[in-house]
């Protein structure tokens, strides 16, 4: 570009570049020949010069959709300066600038609601209401704009946009991130923004999805418990709780009195090491992620799992190694010694210990299967669902399969055919039954309490 041209341009001179003109007719013609895409009116719109705009707009309106080696379209740089009086002269010349994509697929309103240009946004919505829905390169819309840059009262305004034309699905959508407003108001302490979103005269009860999970497998609840705010947290299960979807995640209140009794004797007794050990390491409901404490579920239940099958390949005592059946009266074996009728892979403690090994079979199978049925229950919805599933079927038909070969005892194996049918059924009631009869004392003096 011509360096007087350019200095008329950050001048705003516009007598000056009308004689420079007047003395080469084609020197606006020539900007777009030079190696830089920067043109005046990016630099007119740079220093905010009005009328210099008005008369390049004026001269050469392809200007208004030229983008510099930054990115930046005039419109872009006017919004994000909130020249409010270019912004207008461009989309008078062209009503489509509004969409004109710059640097990371961001339109001139994006620009608007990082820099908070509130009568900027106000102008680009009414040329272009569904310009709100547009996103960025990383999957951002407007609203996740405005959170991660602290601009709340854009984020009202945009607020205001959505209800008035009725697209609050915009409220859930997510960043290639996967994270929804939601989840960014939470993770950056925004108690407004927070508070608005859950605030039912703003948005219909049920709009936003709470337990919305993002790329890490966390729901908003879980990321504000990894960073810790105790203000939004309560916010955000007292919402839950209305929508009845926290009943994992509410911590039972208790009557302060009694609280605050409980807390003075525990203070004047005196605590133990291993006391402060148990609680440094104990499960809190309010601090530890839902997320975390299934992968530690997970682990603990594969651990039994491969405990108690390893247990079936090498019961204790080990299996005969040969099968012996005495003639007649003749009870002894080759090596002379007294021994009991038995098969080669047939257990030895079966054989010796039949009650033993019936209470070893029990036991051992209970640890199996509720280990089983709890990996179910934890990977329910991941993918591969049914691989996994059938997989665990499987492995208890081996476990079933090696248990009955290695029984000597028929009347112990029959028990155990009918108990590993019966038991991994029955196993899902079983737990709700416990579980509610271990409840039910709670409720009780609850009521009594009361």
């Amino acid at each position: 570009m011509d360096k007087r041209l350019r200095e008329a341009a950050q001048k705003g001179d516009v007598y000056h570049l009308q004689s420079l003109i007047k003395e080469v007719p084609f020197l606006l013609r020539a900007v777009s020949l030079a190696g830089s895409n920067e043109t005046p009116l990016h630099i007119a719109c740079l220093s905010g010069h009005l009328e210099f705009a008005k008369e390049i707009i004026h001269l050469r309106p392809e200007f208004a959709r030229e983008l510099n080696q930054d990115g930046f379209s005039p419109l872009h740089i006017a919004s994000a300066n909130g020249d409010i009086e270019i912004v207008k002269e461009l989309l008078n010349i062209d009503p489509n600038l509004y969409l004109l994509r710059g640097k990371d697929r961001r339109i001139p309103l994006h620009y608007a609601v990082i820099k908070g240009r509130e009568h900027v946004m106000k102008e680009l919505l009414v040329a272009s209401p569904d310009s709100a829905e547009e996103v960025t390169a990383r999957g951002e819309t407007c609203l996740h704009l405005a959170v991660k840059n602290h601009q709340f009262e854009a984020f009202k305004l945009l607020l205001e946009n959505l209800k008035e034309f009725n697209k609050y699905d915009l409220l859930n959508r997510k960043d290639v991130q996967g994270n929804s407003v939601l989840h960014l108001a939470v993770s950056t302490k925004q108690y407004e923004v927070v508070d608005l979103l859950l605030d039912e005269k703003v948005v219909a009860k049920g709009t936003i999805e709470m337990n919305s999970l993002n790329k890490k497998g966390l729901t908003p609840l879980e990321v504000l418990l990894e960073s810790g705010d105790g203000d939004i947290e309560a916010t955000l299960r007292q919402s839950l709780q209305q929508e009845g979807l926290a009943q994992s995640y509410v911590v039972p209140v208790q009557d302060p009195s009694n609280e605050q009794s409980s807390r003075e004797q525990r203070r004047d007794q005196p605590r133990s090491r291993t006391k402060k050990l148990q609680d440094f390491f104990k499960y809190n409901k309010t601090k530890d992620p839902p997320g975390k404490v299934r992968d530690t579920l997970l682990v603990i239940a594969i651990l039994i799992a491969t405990a108690t099958y390893q247990a079936v390949l090498s019961p204790p005592g080990g299996v005969w190694q040969d099968s012996y059946w005495p003639d007649g009266d003749n009870n002894t074996s080759n090596d002379g010694k007294m021994s009991l009728p038995h098969i080669a892979g047939q257990s030895v403690m079966g054989t010796n210990n039949p009650i033993t090994y019936g209470l070893f079979l029990v036991f051992n199978s209970i640890g199996f299967f509720v280990s089983l049925h709890t990996i179910n229950f934890l990977t329910v919805g991941f993918p591969l669902q049914l691989e996994l599933q059938v997989s665990l079927v499987a492995l208890v038909a081996t476990y079933d399969t090696v248990m009955s070969a290695i029984t000597p005892n028929r009347g112990i194996s029959l028990f155990f055919f009918i108990f590993s049918s019966v038991f991994p059924i029955l196993l899902p009631y079983i737990t709700k039954l416990v579980r509610n009869y271990c409840k039910k004392p709670r409720f009780l003096s609850r009521i009594t309490n009361c």
